[in-house]
């Protein structure tokens, strides 16, 4: 990984908890992934028990991310990234999507779990025009993840925040609207929001199955509805179709008529 910007001190120095299911690591085991425990497989497999089409929720929400940053980089023209409670590296991560159209893309991922920061240093490479880094900081701290990653971007050209799969782990509204807020502060006119999060209201055998999760001992993610989602975006120009359960939005011309999932997201632009 180049350009690498990691926050001293903190994740390097902490153990990893092997003995309590981590999101990230599920989300991986739900991706076909194997960089998690026993723990995580355990926690991963009593969910699907109840509602198996997780796994749906999980490769929908990839391929939506995939799809948002090909637009940014083809569409609307941005080479700048910040993506935010990244997760643990796998297929078609932001740096790849970005960098197979423009190699001179600058990425900082941001995490706070110290297997994912092991991965995203083995793992993360970026081409030798662009720039791919790693910050070690949590999603409450806005400012220092502001100022971590203005080592690697420059926050006087247009940058698209990524927020995927993120936000649900901030359970008051107020709180989660303020983060996004004091981050969106901080990037020029031009530029781009990216949110999908869990979604409440279209399957309750999902909802059963994400209380039961959070009642496990897990960190708890929290499902908004999609009128929680889209306030997000307030004060911002939303792209078409707005938001929209992920595999609503824009799908690729090639693939099956697509079913709305307890998952929704949007882009925007900055004006």
């Amino acid at each position: 990984m180049t350009d690498n910007a990691t926050t001293p001190g903190s994740a390097a120095h902490q153990k990893i908890d092997t003995s309590v299911p981590h999101s990230a690591r599920i989300w991986n085991y739900w991706l076909g992934g194997k960089d998690n425990y026993p723990v995580d497989e355990q926690a991963g497999d009593a969910y699907t028990d109840v509602f198996p089409g997780i796994v749906t929720i999980a490769r929908s929400s990839r391929a939506f991310l995939r799809r948002n940053i090909t637009y940014l980089v083809a569409e609307a023209g941005i080479r700048q990234f910040l993506d935010v409670g990244t997760g643990l590296p796998t297929a078609d991560n932001t740096h790849q999507v970005a960098q197979r159209i423009a190699p001179e893309s600058r990425i900082v991922y941001v995490d706070n779990d110290p297997m994912v920061l092991a991965h995203a240093r083995a793992l993360l490479y970026s081409t030798r025009e662009g720039a791919t880094a790693y910050v070690d900081a949590n999603v409450m701290d806005p400012d220092r993840i502001l100022a971590a990653a203005a080592e690697t971007l420059d926050f006087t050209r247009p940058t698209a925040l990524i927020l995927s799969n993120i936000l649900g782990h901030v359970a008051d509204d107020e709180q989660a609207r303020s983060i996004v807020t004091s981050l969106m502060d901080a990037l020029p006119s031009g530029s781009y929001l990216s949110i999908n999060d869990g979604s409440l209201g279209i399957d309750p055998v999902f909802e059963r199955a994400q209380d039961a999760y959070n009642e496990s001992g897990a960190v708890p993610y929290n499902l908004r509805t999609p009128d929680q989602i889209t306030a997000f975006f307030d004060g911002l120009d939303l792209i078409d179709p707005g938001v929209a359960s992920v595999p609503l939005w824009r799908p690729d011309a090639t693939s099956p008529a697509p079913e709305p999932i307890g998952e929704h997201g949007g882009l925007a632009r900055k004006p």
